[in-house]
């Protein structure tokens, strides 16, 4: 079992920056692959980010490429997400999850991970 908790949202205005957390327990961190998802009101769960499980794969997808970054401190049992230039459409509830037996690959398909953290509300205001 992995427990999965985020911290770092809150409200940005457009323009800013946030950086999110996840941090991690319960098992060997290193072993999973990570990932970012978002929700928006109304809206289906996608993929922000992945990240292999010692960070040398890594995913964004076209919409996100430049100004979101993944990265992971295995040795902090922790993945992180750095966004810059936030728009209002960026707003969203944050989700990072964990994906066990991941070789080193990354993962973009939400039935693909097995952990999933509680979310983290980001608004940016216009």
């Amino acid at each position: 079992q992995v427990q999965l908790v985020e911290s770092g949202g809150g409200l940005v205005q457009a323009g800013g920056s946030l950086r999110l957390s996840c941090a991690a327990s319960g098992r060997t961190f290193s072993n999973y692959a990570m990932g970012w998802f978002r929700q928006a009101p109304g809206k289906e769960r996608d993929i922000v980010a992945a990240i292999s499980r010692n960070g040398g794969n890594i995913y964004y997808p076209d919409s996100m490429k430049g100004r979101f970054t993944i990265s992971r401190d295995n040795a902090k049992n922790t993945v992180y997400l750095q966004m810059n230039s936030l728009k209002p459409e960026d707003t969203a509830v944050y989700y990072c999850a964990a994906k066990l037996l991941s070789g080193y690959f990354y993962y973009t398909r939400e039935v693909q991970y097995d952990y999933w953290g509680q979310g983290t509300q980001v608004t940016v205001s216009s």
